[in-house]
């Protein structure tokens, strides 16, 4: 999986997202020339496209979806601190060219976040993920084995996290827990992770999110960094973490490992090897 998917293409003039501090709001709009460039840094976690990732062997997309404040289209984009320049629709009807030509690929498409959207833009969302996928959508009340789905011609699982849309729409799969550490270092997410095992793994799909955070005292005391860098240097360590777990339905078993920069050292290999181990 890819931790915040579709950051590779954020709009930098944009405005920043409606759901970001009163502070930062008001130092992007103070002082642009400094502010913005520190916002890029720390809110770009991939550099490949959608298709590129897809291409690497990713297959949980983690879309953070947002109506901008005042706009008064219908369009749709992603979000982390600000927007992006393409919107959800062009992105949807990308992943199913992909499909397209990968009849036996599945993609689980996590759509989150949900920024500044009403109720007549959930269904509008809702709407266009069924005419873009069709037939390809896999709906709640199947069991999606491999060959199931590829018998029946699904090859797209939508996870929505609005109580009310998942309601209406047997299409719409229930929302994906997402462990995350909320850890500026590579130890400290790792003891998280570890603590979350213990506990049990949910009965169903679930992420483990091996990406880092940075928060403020992170930026200030590091003026020179960026995710990536603080991305690249965990990776290491976290490589070796990944080879040691085990998939599969046992208590501390893992199902879905998402993170940042998924282009780097090997993540999908090992990822995907994990899978030898069943």
């Amino acid at each position: 999986g890819s931790h915040d998917t579709m950051t590779y293409c954020l709009d930098k003039s944009s405005a920043v997202s409606g759901n970001e501090s009163k502070l930062v709001k008001f130092l992007n709009k103070c002082l642009p020339c400094i502010v913005r460039p520190i916002i890029m840094k720390w809110s770009t976690t991939q550099v490949l496209t959608v298709t590129e990732q897809l291409e690497a062997g990713v297959r949980y997309l983690d879309f953070r979806i947002a109506h901008k404040a005042h706009d008064p289209s219908m369009n749709l984009y992603f979000v982390h601190m600000v927007y992006t320049t393409v919107t959800v629709q062009d992105i949807l009807w990308e992943i199913l060219r992909w499909l397209e030509t990968h009849p036996q690929e599945v993609v689980i498409i996590a759509c989150r976040n949900f920024d500044g959207l009403t109720k007549r833009l959930h269904n509008h969302l809702v709407a266009c993920i069924k005419e873009i996928f069709q037939c390809k959508l896999c709906p709640r009340n199947v069991v999606p084995t491999l060959r199931t789905m590829w018998h029946l011609g699904h090859q797209v699982i939508v996870s929505y996290e609005e109580d009310m849309e998942l309601e209406k729409h047997c299409e719409l799969w229930p929302p994906i827990p997402y462990w995350w550490g909320n850890k500026t270092s590579t130890r400290a997410l790792i003891r998280y992770l570890e603590r979350m095992k213990r506990m049990g793994r949910p009965g169903k799909f679930f992420v483990a999110g091996i990406n880092l955070t940075e928060n403020l005292r992170y930026i200030l005391v590091h003026p020179f960094g960026s995710l990536k860098k603080m991305t690249l240097q965990s990776l290491p360590c976290l490589k070796i973490w990944i080879k040691q777990q085990y998939p599969g339905p046992k208590k501390k078993s893992i199902n879905i490992i998402a993170g940042d920069f998924i282009g780097n050292n090997d993540f999908v290999k090992d990822v995907i090897e994990l899978n030898t181990k069943i």
